[in-house]
């Protein structure tokens, strides 16, 4: 019978587990990098949002000039894609006037390419006050 000895051939099988294995490898080294990516972009807007509620309340700022922070700290990272809906408001906690930014902005899935608004962080800050309450 040639048949079982055809079958034990092995020629051309390390090729083909190089391929298997290299395309595997290589989908799950880009896989890693996208969700690096992913938290990177996050952090970015966390911090930027961070940043423009702090700036927004001190005392010589206005809520518009928070925002423009905001935005221009994400513009200056990632692109002005990532901070096209900025909301800066006011609230009260804790008996204090907070300020607060909340951003809406893409999720990355390939690449910077993401699903619309899938992201979205918010920060508070103290209203900074130069009289005696």
């Amino acid at each position: 019978m040639r048949f079982p000895g055809v079958l034990r051939e092995e020629r051309g099988s390390s090729p083909v587990e190089f391929v298997l294995v290299g395309t595997l490898l290589t989908v799950l080294t880009l896989a890693v990098l996208q969700l690096a990516l992913a938290v990177y972009v996050r952090n970015v807007v966390h911090d930027a949002a961070v940043e423009g509620a702090y700036h927004a309340a001190l005392a010589d700022t206005t809520l518009d000039e928070g925002a423009e922070r905001t935005r221009m700290v994400i513009t200056q990272a990632i692109g002005a894609a990532y901070a096209e809906e900025i909301t800066v408001g006011t609230s009260e906690t804790l008996g204090h006037e907070t300020v607060d930014v909340r951003i809406r902005a893409p999720l990355p899935v390939i690449g910077l390419v993401g699903v619309p608004n899938a992201l979205e962080v918010e920060a508070h800050a103290p209203v900074e006050s130069l009289g005696d309450e």
